[in-house]
């Protein structure tokens, strides 16, 4: 049920909602939206925007499907949610944050304030993203992955100057590796399982699984020991 009262509410009749919503002030909803039981919507979010594309967007035109959210998802203030992405339960996506179509949130997983989780990425579970991070298109970021603010992945080499229809290629984060606030990750490379890249690096070859990289441009200089393994922090 939802409470009438509240203020600048424009929820669409064709949205689907599950038990026990809160919604905040000034919140929108579009149609097909699809919300579980006790998400929270904080002020200002807008959910389920409609796809706006340039004339040499790389994105798919075809129309998306609906923005599904799963049980208990928090949604804070300002947030703008795309037709066509997919939030898993339990998802956290902070203020300010951008999620585009297509993208899939996994259950359990953070979005920080101010981040953006560009389209056609996949995102797994108990992943970690603090604010200010672009996550570009067409990224596989795997389970218990942790992105530190203000990192920044690209997807393009030619900086836009590419042939009409060649793909473009988004970073490839493997299960639990980390990546160190302020760093930049260049198109395609693949950031092995539980490697880590420390703060202000350029990443622009492949990081092999448990390798500590660091500096401009990104070199190993250790292994990542036994006690740092994810397993061993999982509460």
């Amino acid at each position: 049920m939802i409470d009438g009262a509240v203020p600048g509410l424009v929820l669409s009749p064709e949205a689907r909602i599950g038990r026990d919503v809160a919604f905040g002030a000034n919140v929108v909803v579009h149609a097909g939206v699809v919300l579980g039981d006790g998400v929270s919507v904080q002020d200002g979010a807008i959910l389920g925007k409609p796809l706006v594309l340039g004339p040499t967007s790389t994105a798919s035109r075809e129309a998306p499907p609906p923005l599904r959210v799963g049980d208990g998802v928090r949604i804070c203030a300002g947030v703008i949610l795309m037709e066509g992405a997919e939030l898993g339960d339990g998802v956290i996506i902070g203020d300010q944050a951008y999620v585009r179509e297509r993208a899939r949130i996994g259950a359990g997983s953070i979005i920080g304030q101010g981040s953006t989780v560009d389209n056609d990425t996949v995102v797994g579970e108990r992943v970690r993203i603090q604010s200010r991070v672009y996550v570009t298109a067409y990224m596989t970021i795997e389970d218990d992955v942790f992105i530190g603010p203000g990192a920044v992945m690209t997807n393009d080499d030619a900086m836009g100057r590419h042939p009409r229809g060649e793909p473009l290629r988004g970073p490839t984060l493997r299960r639990a590796c980390r990546i160190g606030g302020g760093s930049t990750l260049v198109p395609g490379v693949e950031i092995g399982e539980e490697a880590f890249v420390a703060a202000g690096a350029v990443v622009t070859n492949d990081v092999p699984p448990r390798a500590l990289v660091m500096g401009v441009p990104a070199r190993v200089v250790r292994q990542v020991a036994d006690a740092e393994l994810v397993e061993n922090w999982r509460r």
